[in-house]
C-alpha cells in the first residue's frame, strides 16, 4: 500500500498529513509526506539516520511546523493547539538524575495545571515500576530509564503517543517488556507512532509500517511486513 492509497477505513482520523514538507535552509528533511493515522493503531517509522523520522515526530508533536503542506490531529486541530492530548517521548530522557522517579513525575505533573493527570505513583505502576523505589533516576538501568520516560509521557493521559526510539540501548528482555506495555496502551484506543532501528522488536505491535527514505515515504505497508 503506497501513501497515495491510504484512506480511512473506520471512524475518525487521529492524524492527517497533506503534502507535508520541512525545510532547514536548503535541506529538505521531509518531502511531500501524505497519509492518515487512525485511533487504536500502532504506526512504526523505519529508515536510516537522516531519513526524516524524528522530524516527522516533532511536527506531529507540535514542536516544529511544516514548511509546506498541512497537519491536523483529532480531525481538525493543528498539533500545537492540541498538545495536551499528545504525549511525546524524545530520544533524550528529559528527566533529572538527582531526583527519584516519583519526584521527577511529581515535578512534571505540575506543568499541567487544571488538567486531570495520573498520579505519579499510578503512572509508574502503568509502566511496571514500583513507586516506592527510592533509587535516584541517574542510577537506573537504561530499560528503567525508558520506562520512567514513558511514565512522564503518560501523565496527562494523551490520546496520541509519539515515541522516538523507545527501545534505544535496551537489552532484549527490557525491550520486549516495553513492547508488551505499548500493546496494552494501543488497546485503550490510543494511537501510537514510534521510530525504531530494531524492526524485529516492533513486529508484535506494528499495525502499519512506514519506511522513510530521504524525507519521502518509500513504502507504507501492513505490519505483517515486519514478521
Amino acid at each position: 500500500m503506497t501513501e497515495q492509497d491510504i484512506t480511512s477505513i473506520a471512524g475518525h482520523s487521529c492524524v492527517r498529513l497533506e503534502q507535508v514538507s520541512k525545510l532547514f535552509g536548503s535541506f529538505a528533511a521531509l518531502r511531500q509526506v501524505s497519509g492518515e493515522f487512525l485511533p487504536g493503531r500502532c504506526y512504526v517509522l523505519l529508515g536510516e539516520n537522516g531519513a526524516g523520522k524524528s522530524t516527522l515526530l516533532r511536527i506531529l508533536a507540535g514542536l516544529l511546523r511544516p514548511s509546506h503542506g498541512k497537519v491536523t490531529v483529532f480531525d481538525a486541530q493543528p498539533p500545537h493547539e492540541a498538545r495536551e492530548r499528545i504525549g511525546y517521548m524524545s530520544h533524550a530522557p528529559m528527566l533529572y538524575d538527582e531526583l527519584t522517579a516519583q519526584e521527577n513525575l511529581a515535578y512534571f505533573a505540575e506543568l499541567y495545571p487544571g488538567r486531570a493527570c495520573l498520579k505519579p505513583a499510578e503512572a509508574l505502576r502503568q509502566v511496571g515500576l514500583d513507586p516506592a523505589l527510592t533509587r535516584l533516576f541517574g542510577q537506573y538501568s537504561q530499560g528503567m530509564r525508558q520506562r520512567v520516560s514513558l511514565a512522564r509521557v503518560l501523565l496527562p493521559n494523551p490520546d496520541l503517543l509519539l515515541l522516538d526510539e523507545p527501545f534505544s540501548n535496551m537489552d532484549v528482555d527490557s525491550a520486549r517488556q516495553m513492547v508488551a506495555l505499548l500493546a496494552g496502551f494501543r488497546q485503550s484506543n490510543r494511537t501510537i507512532v514510534l521510530t525504531t532501528h530494531q524492526r524485529e522488536l516492533a513486529a508484535p505491535i506494528a499495525d502499519e509500517v512506514l519506511t522513510l527514505h530521504a524525507g519521502r515515504v518509500a513504502s507504507w505497508e501492513r505490519g505483517s511486513s515486519l514478521a
